[in-house]
């Protein structure tokens, strides 16, 4: 039997251990981690154990542990006790609230140590570490994808289940991502929140917008290996590798032909149904394909987006711009095998090769004259209509 002065001084030891915090005899006998109390223990176990006695009587959901449940029903109450008195803004939880917090003071105490990015918050830094570590906890046990967040798997698993949980009130579409929803939602409001400083242009979403840029900037951060050939985005540049590939993903139902592009399929596909799904309301002209509708709008509006940067000159279509920068280049690919002529664009050349064949393609209805060009048919034609009007 221990003297009673030995009882005290464990006593005080205990005391002390606590208050400094050292004490952790509480174990769990099942993965090892140590706790300070047994109370903490016992809420740990049911970790393992899968027991969550605590239950929402709102909704069902279930907790293992009181303080969780605690904050959950706030969710039902509309409870926020945690205000921010720069902006007014109200939390659920302390921590959020700190996290918040880090927006005003600028703070971000969180620093990598690989590549040196700070973050106002310490789950933020452990989620962008999993960049250097490649750790991806998340599986998805459809298809064995990893993935590096939780929510990101959740978003993922919609693909196997067919959830698409945000819908359009306007026209009842409905959407896998919130991200893709909210983009979707600016075709109805005509919002485009992102403008291009250099031409005035908006987009709908950043991506488009950042992709549009690099027409400014000259960027094609996009190279191919095989030729050389740079590309201001990545589905261009993957459609483009199809050219070396010999890859045709996309092929018609009808005939078998195949395409390389998804796009090319469907404008192909109106040759077997005769299908002119692009109407002019203007005039009434109707389209089999989307490019030369745009194009065709354009006599109506007027428009004349493509601008040679040398002299400022604009242009209605991208095609005819760059024959027009040829001019400034000096550039004469297309050659007379006749006389040596060189011309910059086709169509000139295509008008010179006919002095030399004789052919003259442009017929009057009227009285059967034949013309080497169309626009010395057109001034031809109206002598027949002066001397209609003449008395």
């Amino acid at each position: 039997m221990l003297p009673s002065g030995s009882h005290d001084t464990k006593r005080r030891q205990r005391r002390m251990g606590a208050k400094n915090g050292n004490e952790r005899n509480h174990l769990c006998s099942l993965c090892g981690k140590s706790f300070k109390r047994k109370s903490t223990l016992n809420v740990h176990k049911r970790i393992h154990t899968g027991e969550k006695p605590y239950q929402c009587t709102d909704c069902g959901r279930r907790f293992n542990n009181k303080k969780s449940h605690e904050l959950h029903r706030r969710i039902h109450t509309g409870e926020k006790p945690y205000q921010c008195t720069e902006c007014g803004k109200s939390f659920i939880q302390l921590s959020a609230f700190k996290g918040h917090q880090r927006v005003h003071t600028g703070e971000k105490p969180h620093q990598c140590t690989d590549c040196g990015k700070s973050f106002s918050q310490l789950n933020r830094l452990k989620v962008h570490q999993r960049v250097h570590t490649g750790e991806k906890p998340y599986w998805c046990s459809e298809c064995g994808r990893g993935f590096s967040q939780l929510n990101r798997l959740k978003v993922h698993q919609r693909v196997h289940t067919g959830e698409k949980p945000y819908h359009c009130t306007e026209c009842g579409k409905s959407f896998i991502h919130h991200g893709s929803f909210e983009i979707h939602q600016r075709i109805h409001t005509g919002e485009k929140p992102y403008q291009c400083n250099e031409c005035g242009k908006s987009f709908t979403h950043i991506g488009a917008f950042k992709i549009h840029q690099r027409i400014h900037t000259g960027e094609k951060p996009y190279q191919c290996n095989e030729c050389g050939k740079s590309f201001t985005h990545n589905g261009a540049f993957k459609i483009h590798q199809r050219i070396h590939t010999g890859e045709k993903p996309y092929q018609c139902n009808e005939c078998g032909k195949s395409f390389t592009r998804q796009e090319t399929l469907k404008v192909h596909q109106h040759v077997h149904t005769a299908e002119k799904p692009y109407h002019c309301t203007e005039c009434g002209l109707s389209f089999k394909y989307r490019s030369v509708f745009k194009k065709h709008q354009r006599i109506h509006t007027g428009e004349k987006p493509y601008y040679c940067t040398q002299c400022g000159k604009s242009f209605s279509e991208l095609t005819i711009l760059n024959v027009h920068q040829r001019v400034h280049m000096g550039e004469k690919r297309y050659c007379c095998k006749h006389c040596g002529k060189s011309f910059s664009d086709w169509s000139n050349y295509k008008k010179h090769e006919r002095i030399h064949t004789g052919e003259k393609p442009y017929n009057c209805s009227q009285c059967g004259k034949t013309f080497t060009q169309n626009s010395h048919l057109k001034k031809h034609q109206l002598t027949h209509t002066k001397n209609k009007t003449t008395p």
